[in-house]
């Protein structure tokens, strides 16, 4: 954030607002710890934010401090628009363009109020009044951190905000691994293990709470795997039936796609999750080193993200889509075998 950006976040907090705060569909550990971590300081300067998440998220994200204020805007539909439309300032987080947000996306695009983005995603939108990104940081969560320092707000950091933020910084990092993890990363880390962040509590509560349905779906995960030696490349396919038939909930599919990248020399993974109530098929994509995962989904699959870890949909059966997947590597066999 530049000193302009910082003297308009000021002065806009230094009176009420109502405000409210919005992560992306689907939202993730950086995405739910941020928009909680955000709140708590927020409330710390005497104001009453509200967080409004598109749809429902994983459970093992619902112990942390503040989840059970957060609405469910599918759920509390009526009351969630009510607070957009009054509201004087939105605060988006963990992405940067509005369409991220599902069926909110008309009601964000109508709304009266000032936004303020914070995310590190490339390619931002232009929607906001403050837009603070940064495509070379580890998480929102970093970000949000560094925002409380730039308001001059890290002395008064409590445990419950720290909790928040280590969260979203040790899911968005692979648990501290990946290449976007800097050493001040680890002394932002640091710091809020400082102000009360219990880290192997943290892992745990996040990472060990596992069902047996859970365990058994990862089995079929990896039952499926395909590896394409000639391309560097693994692959995932779930159908719904698979899904249903060991009692999926949602973020169950979580992390699943990084096994393909514990495999020796494998830089390209990915999974393929039919969705048949919105007609699609989700897919998460990841890589390692110089491959652009973001630039092969925005190019094929109407998606988008990291250099190395990006999402897409596709509109085709399963089937087709990794007919087309394979087909589509003969594309880039020489950047995936150099």
């Amino acid at each position: 954030m530049n000193s302009a950006d910082i003297a308009t976040v000021k002065t806009l907090l230094a009176k009420p607002q109502k405000i409210v705060i919005v992560p992306h569909k689907n939202p993730d550990g950086d995405a739910i710890g941020s928009c909680l971590g955000l709140a708590k300081f927020l409330e710390a300067l005497g104001q009453s934010p509200v967080i409004i998440a598109p749809n429902d998220y994983p459970k093992f994200l619902k112990w942390i401090p503040g989840n059970e204020g957060i609405l469910n805007f599918e759920r509390e539909n009526s009351q969630s628009k009510r607070l957009i439309e009054a509201a004087s300032l939105i605060f988006t987080l963990d992405f940067n363009h509005l369409s991220r947000t599902g069926q909110m996306e008309s009601f964000l695009e109508a709304a009266t109020a000032k936004f303020i983005m914070i995310d590190h995603h490339q390619q931002p939108s232009d929607y906001a009044l403050v837009t603070y990104s940064d495509v070379s940081m580890s998480s929102t969560c970093e970000m949000v951190y560094n925002f409380i320092d730039y308001l001059e707000g890290v002395p008064d950091i409590t445990k419950d905000i720290a909790t928040s933020l280590y969260v979203g910084i040790m899911t968005d990092t692979g648990s501290f691994k990946y290449a976007s993890t800097t050493s001040q990363t680890h002394r932002v880390v640091a710091n809020l293990i400082d102000k009360g962040a219990e880290n192997m509590q943290i892992h745990q509560n996040v990472f060990d709470n596992n069902t047996p349905a859970r365990l058994h779906l990862l089995g079929v995960a990896l039952n499926n795997l395909v590896i394409l030696e000639q391309f560097k490349t693994a692959y995932i396919t779930m159908s719904q039936e698979e899904l249903d038939r060991h009692n999926y909930s949602k973020g169950d599919t979580e992390g699943f796609v990084n096994y393909g990248l514990t495999l020796e020399g494998i830089i390209f993974a990915v999974i393929f999750i039919e969705n048949r109530e919105e007609g699609i098929i989700k897919i998460s994509f990841r890589s390692i080193g110089g491959f652009s995962v973001n630039e092969f989904a925005r190019e094929h699959f109407n998606g988008g993200g990291h250099t190395n870890a990006a999402g897409g949909r596709s509109d085709i059966t399963m089937e087709e889509t990794t007919i087309r997947f394979v087909k589509l590597l003969e594309k880039y066999k020489d950047k995936l075998t150099q």
